[in-house]
């Protein structure tokens, strides 16, 4: 099986229609041909397809409750679901790390928005929460809230975005019409998975399930007028409490790793430089 690939595909945009699951499998759309979800409880799932298969699915077009995989025959619930179902527990992953998913539809899938014949590409959407519920047949399932990232934010509009060399980590400024908001670049989920996503300040590590979530502060901020670099000596992994602290200026760090304005000190792992010219900016900027 092909890599897992998240966010678009190269050559297809919103609104291709596929003869059949095959014919998205060959297009790396979506690279099951019958399960539903296409992901794994390690990197995440990049897409989903809706074809009727369990009656607690729900389609309002930019909003979608979709159900998990797991003990359901012949479109009917006869078991409880897990969260550490592979499928499950990657959408869980897509959640916490604000991984893109892309959705397809199917022709048995209820709803307006489905083609009448075939699979049809309906965009990228983020999964915004997760619940445990009883189903319609009395069956505990998982439930994942979708909704689609062009009915998060305006995209009737060119934005200027920040473009990173990832070689350099020299940031520019491109034309864009959508806001990025999926979280996780390369770099970030780097720093987060060298801290197992545990804070580097309050050693909090905020996990459903065994996924963490944690974020990625930049110290030096990038673009103008701070120019800081997207790198890996610019990057800390915190919680969001600190997150926000640091980014407000709250504490700064010293070049020996204690704080000021906090009591605690910052734990800095083997193999993590920190640049120190970069705590001095934050320390001048927020004296």
């Amino acid at each position: 099986m092909a890599a897992i690939q998240f966010g678009e595909i190269e050559g297809i945009k919103e609104g291709d229609t596929f003869i059949s699951r095959q014919e998205m499998t060959n297009k790396g759309l979506h690279r099951n041909t019958v399960q539903g979800i296409d992901g794994n409880g390690e990197h995440g799932s990049a897409s989903i397809v809706l074809n009727g298969g369990y009656e607690d699915d729900k389609d309002y077009g930019n909003l979608i409750i979709y159900t998990g995989h797991g003990g359901n025959v012949n479109k009917k619930q006869i078991r409880d679901q897990s969260w550490d179902d592979p499928g499950n527990k990657g959408l869980l992953i897509s959640e916490m790390h604000g991984l893109p998913v892309r959705v397809s539809r199917g022709p048995k899938h209820k709803s307006k928005f489905s083609p009448e014949k075939g699979y049809q590409y309906g965009g990228l959407y983020m999964v915004t929460s997760h619940k445990y519920k009883k189903g319609a047949h009395g069956f505990w399932v998982c439930l994942f809230r979708l909704e689609k990232i062009s009915s998060i934010v305006s995209n009737s509009f060119d934005i200027r975005e920040l473009s990173v060399d990832y070689k350099t980590g020299e940031t520019s400024r491109v034309a864009s019409t959508i806001l990025r908001i999926v979280r996780d670049t390369r770099l970030s989920r780097k720093v987060k998975e060298l801290y197992n996503y545990t804070c580097q300040i309050c050693a909090l590590r905020i996990e459903f399930n065994g996924v963490g979530y944690a974020e990625a502060a930049h110290i030096r901020p990038l673009g103008k007028p701070h120019n800081g670099k997207d790198l890996l000596n610019n990057l800390l992994c915190l919680c969001p409490n600190h997150h926000v602290m640091f980014d407000k200026g709250h504490f700064t760090i010293n070049n020996d790793f204690s704080c000021e304005g906090i009591s605690e000190g910052i734990t800095v792992l083997d193999g993590h430089i920190l640049d120190p010219d970069n705590l001095n900016y934050h320390k001048e900027h927020h004296k």
